[in-house]
Formats: structure tokens, C-alpha cells, sequence
């Protein structure tokens, strides 16, 4: 256990801005906040005679040590603070249990010929970015209009293409691409679409409706009517655009609207997009450890989330509640807009009666999906709280899982399945390719998979020791193997030669192969009676390890899948000396079966489009040889 005196400590305190963490017995982190002055802040919670709210003392008397860190402005202690509540999700602070993040249409000004893509990621370029938009199907239904209108690529090559061999795709085919990368279209006649696709982008649909209709027209004379349907379609697709999109560096108006409803230890915030005076979309978001906290605390924690996670962010924020740290907060989103934002409390007239609305919204949602939300609640965070009980991790979070799939040791894979807050993580997926161990052992596997998975992440850890942890950086409160002591054998030794604490206990299944338990520190823990007594959620809890393994077998299962059908499905042809894809896919368009490429002649196969006299006698000669040796 670490020595740490509380009281000698608190006396070493700065009196400067910065971040304190606190920890638990086990490490654990319980709780990250920022503090204008350090030494004031921290001593508040161990000073006697402070009224802390239950919340809060009960977070204290779990509290064995302190860390702080020290920064040079208030600004960058609540950076600071967003990164580390983001990295680590302490239990004691309020938390956004949302991680949605809103699609762009991005078009790539910097490129030769642009392209238009879907992006959820906002980056410092020279791109132009239409949005955020809350729906992405409609944002993929307007990329498809402009692909269709305007022959605007969509696909990542890097062009100009100086590969004589190389040949269009079938957007080209179909007539929605003028194949800029086989010299199609001039980049000067190329660069004019892009225009009139922005300007369309931009809310101005006329260009593109009258192109339509004259293409309708003309084909209509030329008596294509099949074509001139599909003409009229187009337009009516055009016309049905009704959420106007906006570029994000617009100058016409633009704001947030954000209304709150509270019930007991439920707490929903709801927020409205409007933009050039029309509402473009509407989320809602729950809010979770918010029971003893002011609307003005839950606000300001949402707004630092929130925006956090957003790659758009509006002039003018409307709420309904001023909220803490109100200056700091405007200053740090100027910061990240490069432009002033405005948080304002509207009390009378049109802005007012948004921020109502936006309230009353909530208020339905909270009273609608309630039940619904708790029951979600209970299988999903209020399980993998319970789990976290069950196993003396109050602090319980993410969670992998690993597995070995193979077949007498033939395309050995590995799977490691992530579980945040008792969902699935899909985009923290990963998948091993076993190459270092032969034949079906799947200890050594398993040891080759966690070696290399924590190995990688120690790497890009200290490789970006003070930026935001993703991907294999981000670390799990335990890991959950699917197999029995020698597995847990294994990961506990790999960790220890890694110098990582991180728990480790085995999901346990019974003769009918269902989850009866978990194999943790050398004894088995019962899923059903004990843990329902324990924790008020049994069931969920056995739900909840049922999912994760029956996930990890799928994954990886899948995973073994996929490359067993790769290797059966491999052309014969790919091993004719000379016969590369493009030859190939010659000879398997010209003869659909093995039999009649065999009757084929040399000079047949030589005349065919690719093919030349050498490839033609190296293709006869090894299938006949075939026929020779008794294939």
C-alpha cells in the first residue's frame, strides 16, 4: 500500500491553478477536478466542519492519496481536466453517457480534383465542411445526389494517375464519375462542377434543378423515357431537401439551444441545432451522478463535454441556467472555435421561449424513455457496476476480453473484445494473426496476442505521454479471459513481466455451456444467488458476462471465418507462373469453368485481351501437365 500522509501532504499543496486526482487504495482514480488555486480547492474536502454533499463524503472516505498537476492558467487546468475525465471516467465525476459525434460533409479543396466525403472528424486543412448534421443518412443521400449531378468522385485515390494500366471504377460505368483519374475530365472543367456542388451544399438547389430538367427534357425528345424518369426523380429528390445546410464558416446566424429536466437521481439534457433560423436537428442526453448537484454544476459539466467531443461549435450557446464558471468556459470555446462564443440565459422574447421548448422536450423524453432508461441502466452501467461490486473494482469501466480461434492449429487468430459501461465497443475491436506460435497451442497464442496488445499500447503511450489516450493506449480496469486457470495464468504473467496491474479473473461455463460464473483470485464466484444478494442485479451481471463471451467467441470465430474462406476460395490460377490479377481476371471472363480454359489452345489464350504468347504457353502448359500428373 502507498505511504501517504493526507495532512502532511495538503500542507505541500501550490498555491496555483492546476489539477488534483484522487485515488483510491487500489490506485484507482475516483475523481478528477480543476482548481483556480490548488491548496484552497483540495483542503476543502479533508477540512472538518466543510458541509460536503453524500456524494462527496462518500468519495472522500474512499480517498488513500492525491495527485495534482500544475499548469499556468485556469484555462489549461480545464483542458487538462477534460482530457483526464475523458481518458479515465472517474466514478464521482458527472459524466455525459453519450459519445455520438455529428457527420460532416467535407469537400477537398486542397486536393487536384476534389473529392466530397462523410466525415466526423474536423481537421485544421483547406477543406471546405458543410454541417454538423444529426442524421447521416440524409447526409449520404446528398453525397449521392452530388455524385449524380455532378460527377464529383467520392473514392480515395491519389491523383493525377500515371499507371497506363490502370481503369475507372464503376461509378465511371454508370455515369456518376467523368474518371478524372484515367484523364476523363480536364481539372479546369473539373474545378467548375466543384463550384456549382458547393454553391448546391450551400442551400442553393437552382443550378442543379435546371441541369435536371434540361437532362430530363433532352431525354424525353430523344424518347429515353426510362432516362428521363430517372432525371425527374433526381429533381424530386432535390426539391425534398428540407434541412438547409450551411457551410461552418458561415456568418448568418447560428446557435445551440439547451434545456434540462431532473428527476430524482435522472437527469436529461436536451439541445437543439439551429441554424440560419431553422431547428436542423435535436439530441438529447442523459447525464449520470448529478442527484446533489445544482442545475449550474450539471450544465457546466455537460457544456465541457459535450463540446468536447463535437468538432462544431456554435456563436451562441442559449441556456437556461447560467453556468458555472461561465468566463472560463466562453473563453475556452473561442479557443477551440477561433472566433467568440457567446453563453447566454434569454429571459424574454423568441430566444426564451427556444430555451422553453427545448426544457418541455426534455421533460417528454424524461418522462417517455424513463423506464426505458433505467432498464437500460440496470443491463448496462448498473451491471457493470455490479460486476465491479462483485469483484472489489468499485471503479469498474472497460473491460477486454480475449480469445483463440483455430482448427488443429491452422490459422490461428486471437480477439480482443472491449465493453465500456457494459456496451460493446466495436471501434476498440482488434484482431491478432498468431505468428509466432505453430500447431494448436493456445496458451503460447494467448501469450503472443496480450504480449503484443499491452506492448503496443505502453509504446504509443510514451510516445504521446501528454495527449489523449486512443486505441490500444487506452488501458482496461480488468480483463476478462474466456478459458479457465491456465489462461488466467498466462495474462497475469505477461502483465507482470510488463510491469501493468491490472486484474484478471475468467468467465466460467457450465456442462450445458452457459455462464455460471467467474474465476477470480483463486476461487470461483457464483453469477447467480451470491451475486444478486451482493449487488441487486444477478441477473444482469450474468447477462452482462454471458454477452461478453458469447461477443469474444463470435468475434473471433468470425474472424477464423474470413481467412478460412480467403484460403479456400483462392483462384487456381494464382499459381500459374505469369498469370498475375489483371491476366487473371482475363481468363476467368473469357472461360467460366476450368474445363473450358483446358480446351482452350495456345493461340487462343493468346489473343486474349492481356495476354501474350509466353503467359499463353505458361497457362496451357501447367494445366496440362495437371492432366498428366492424374489432376
Amino acid at each position: 500500500m502507498r505511504e501517504f500522509d493526507i495532512r502532511s501532504e495538503l500542507r505541500k499543496l501550490p498555491s496555483c491553478p492546476g489539477v488534483y486526482i484522487m485515488h483510491d487504495a487500489g490506485d484507482r482514480i475516483l475523481y478528477v477536478g480543476k482548481a483556480k488555486i490548488l491548496k484552497r480547492r483540495v483542503s476543502q474536502y479533508f477540512r472538518s466542519g466543510n458541509k460536503l454533499s453524500t456524494k462527496i463524503r462518500r468519495m472522500v472516505s474512499q480517498v488513500n492519496w492525491f495527485e495534482y498537476i500544475v499548469v499556468e492558467s485556469e484555462l489549461e487546468s480545464l483542458v487538462l481536466e477534460n482530457n483526464l475525465i475523458k481518458e479515465y471516467r472517474p466514478p464521482y465525476n458527472t459524466l455525459l453517457k453519450d459519445d455520438k459525434t455529428y457527420p460532416f460533409i467535407k469537400v477537398t479543396l486542397f486536393e487536384p480534383f476534389p473529392r466530397v466525403i462523410l466525415t466526423r472528424k474536423r481537421e485544421k486543412d483547406k477543406a471546405r465542411y458543410f454541417g454538423p448534421f444529426t442524421n447521416g443518412v440524409s447526409v449520404n443521400d446528398t453525397i449521392e445526389l452530388i455524385r449524380k449531378i455532378y460527377h464529383i468522385r467520392t473514392c480515395n485515390r491519389t491523383l493525377p494517375q500515371n499507371d497506363p494500366d490502370f481503369r475507372p471504377c464503376l461509378y465511371h460505368q454508370i455515369g456518376q464519375c467523368d474518371a478524372p483519374c484515367v484523364g476523363g475530365v480536364s481539372e479546369e472543367a473539373y474545378a467548375e462542377q466543384v463550384t456549382k456542388a458547393l454553391k448546391f451544399l450551400g442551400g442553393d438547389y437552382s443550378d442543379g434543378i435546371a441541369y435536371l430538367t434540361a437532362r430530363m427534357e433532352e431525354a424525353s425528345e430523344a424518347l429515353l423515357f426510362e432516362r428521363a424518369a430517372e432525371f425527374r426523380d433526381l429533381i424530386v429528390r432535390v426539391k425534398a431537401l428540407s434541412q438547409v445546410q450551411h457551410a461552418s464558416d458561415t456568418h448568418l446566424d447560428e446557435r445551440d439551444i439547451i434545456g434540462m429536466a431532473r428527476d430524482g437521481e435522472h437527469c436529461i439534457v436536451q439541445i437543439f441545432f439551429e441554424r440560419d433560423g431553422n431547428i436542423i436537428g435535436r439530441e438529447h442526453f442523459p447525464m449520470t451522478e448529478t442527484e446533489e448537484m445544482e442545475d449550474a454544476e450539471i450544465l457546466e459539466a455537460f457544456l465541457r463535454q459535450f463540446y468536447e467531443g463535437t468538432p462544431y461549435i456554435p456563436k451562441e450557446i442559449l441556456t437556461e441556467t447560467e453556468p458555472e464558471d461561465i468566463e472560463l468556459l466562453e473563453e475556452w470555446l473561442a479557443t477551440k472555435r477561433n472566433q467568440p462564443v457567446h453563453i447566454r440565459v434569454p429571459k424574454i422574447g423568441g430566444k426564451e421561449r427556444l430555451v422553453r421548448l427545448a426544457k418541455e422536450n426534455a421533460k417528454m423524453v424524461m418522462e417517455k424513455d424513463l423506464e426505458k432508461v433505467t432498464r437500460e441502466e440496470t443491463r448496462t452501467t448498473g451491471a457493470m457496476r455490479a460486476l465491479g461490486e462483485l469483484l472489489g473494482l468499485p471503479a469498474l469501466h472497460r473491460v477486454e476480453s480475449y480469445d483463440i480461434s483455430n482448427i488443429s492449429g491452422f490459422h490461428s487468430v486471437g480477439s480482443m473484445v472491449v465493453f465500456t459501461d457494459g456496451r460493446p465497443r466495436k471501434s476498440d475491436y482488434r484482431k491478432f494473426r498468431i505468428q509466432s506460435v505453430d500447431g494448436p497451442d493456445d496458451y503460447a497464442s494467448m501469450r503472443e496476442v496480450l504480449t503484443r496488445r499491452f506492448t503496443h499500447g505502453m509504446k504509443d503511450r510514451e510516445s504521446n505521454p501528454a495527449g489523449d489516450k486512443t486505441g490500444f493506449a487506452v488501458f482496461p480496469d480488468a480483463i476478462l479471459m474466456d478459458g479457465g486457470k491456465g489462461q488466467i495464468e498466462v495474462a497475469e504473467e505477461v502483465l507482470a513481466e510488463l510491469s501493468l496491474r491490472i486484474p484478471v479473473c475468467g468467465m466460467v461455463k457450465d456442462d450445458r455451456h452457459r455462464t455460471r460464473g467467474l474465476y477470480y483470485q483463486g476461487q470461483e464466484i457464483a453469477l447467480s444467488g451470491a451475486s444478486r444478494g451482493a449487488a441487486g442485479a444477478g441477473e444482469d451481471v450474468a447477462g452482462l458476462v454471458t454477452r461478453i463471451q458469447d461477443e469474444t467467441h463470435r468475434f473471433a470465430i468470425e474472424y477464423h471465418r474470413s481467412l478460412r474462406s480467403k484460403a479456400q476460395t483462392k483462384s487456381a490460377l494464382d499459381d500459374i507462373p505469369g498469370v498475375g490479377p489483371t491476366r487473371r481476371r482475363s481468363l476467368q471472363m473469357y472461360y467460366k469453368s476450368m474445363t473450358e480454359l483446358r480446351a482452350a489452345s495456345e493461340e487462343e489464350l493468346a489473343g486474349l485481351p492481356g495476354m501474350n504468347k509466353a503467359a499463353a504457353a505458361s497457362v496451357y502448359g501447367y494445366l496440362h501437365a495437371q492432366e498428366t500428373d492424374g489432376e
